[in-house]
């Protein structure tokens, strides 16, 4: 026997704005019969397929130290520098630039400092 993973889980001061970021960042959605809302101490979304999911849960005290897993992200449809300038406008920032022509990647936060990668795109991948 093994085990499968049922959820991502990160603890958030805001777990509902960081469901709307990474809803926004993933293509991923609440579930429409138990919507997320400001108030609730989790909040859930959803691949499209819902294969995935990811848990925020409030918790007091904000993040402290570097992440100990993270994501790491390919767009699918666009480039590594394409995607890094959409999510820098839904509030992601910079940490560190590891970027090189033909490969890397840029370690980036989400609003509450999480880390996670964005690496060169399928786009990208394919041309090589």
């Amino acid at each position: 026997m093994v085990s499968r993973i049922s959820h991502t889980t990160l603890d958030a001061q805001d777990p509902y704005t960081l469901s709307l970021f990474w809803s926004a960042v993933l293509g991923y959605a609440e579930d429409p019969d138990d919507p997320n809302m400001p108030e609730h101490e989790e909040n859930m979304i959803f691949s499209p397929d819902r294969s995935h999911r990811v848990l925020f849960i409030r918790v007091p005290e904000a993040k402290s130290g570097k992440n100990r897993m993270h994501f790491d992200l390919i767009p699918t449809d666009r480039t590594r520098d394409e995607e890094i300038e959409r999510v820098r406008g839904l509030g992601a920032t910079d940490v560190h630039d590891l970027r090189e022509p033909d490969g890397g990647w840029l370690v980036m936060a989400d609003p509450e400092g999480n880390e996670f990668c964005i690496l060169r795109g399928d786009i990208e991948r394919a041309e090589a």
